[in-house]
């Protein structure tokens, strides 16, 4: 029994086209009659960000560490393309996770260099980052876009740029 060159049913070996998908069938597609049929069509891909509501969204881009995962994944995905306010928390998530690393790889190992360096400032700058972090996520639940200074006003800067 031939199988259409197309969709892979089973189709009639003097069948023009393919009942099923409407499809051309070839007279070389007729001589491969004995192949294996093709899997059907591929079912579209769900969105795997539906579930996701943009107070949560918010939320994420905020969790101190990986919240730049949260960010990223925001900025790209096209549900959250024309939503503003999500936008600004997710810049402002990533350049709030920058401090951190600026804090981790530059003002740490400065502090420690330093001699007599009994006074810990990456320490204290970590700390004010985290609550900063926790603020922003209690702030994101409220549905507010609190702007932090400097970051924020970045963030708002990269939000309207598209």
């Amino acid at each position: 029994m031939p199988f259409c060159t197309q969709c892979g049913q089973e189709a009639g070996g003097a069948d023009a086209f393919c009942g099923h998908c409407g499809a051309r069938q070839s007279a070389a597609g007729s001589s491969l009659g004995n192949a294996p049929p093709r899997p059907g069509p591929i079912p579209p891909v769900q969105d795997p960000l539906a579930g996701l509501s943009p107070r949560a969204a918010a939320i994420l881009c905020y969790i101190p560490a990986v919240g730049w995962i949260a960010a990223i994944i925001v900025l790209a995905a096209r549900r959250f393309k024309d939503n503003h306010i999500i936008r600004f928390h997710a810049f402002q998530g990533l350049y709030l996770f920058a401090a951190w690393l600026i804090v981790d790889w530059v003002v740490g190992p400065i502090v420690r260099a330093a001699p007599g360096h009994h006074f810990p400032l990456d320490t204290i700058l970590h700390g004010v980052i985290l609550f900063v972090s926790i603020f922003m996520m209690v702030k994101a639940s409220h549905d507010e876009a609190y702007v932090l200074p400097i970051i924020g006003e970045l963030a708002q800067r990269s939000a309207t740029e598209q």
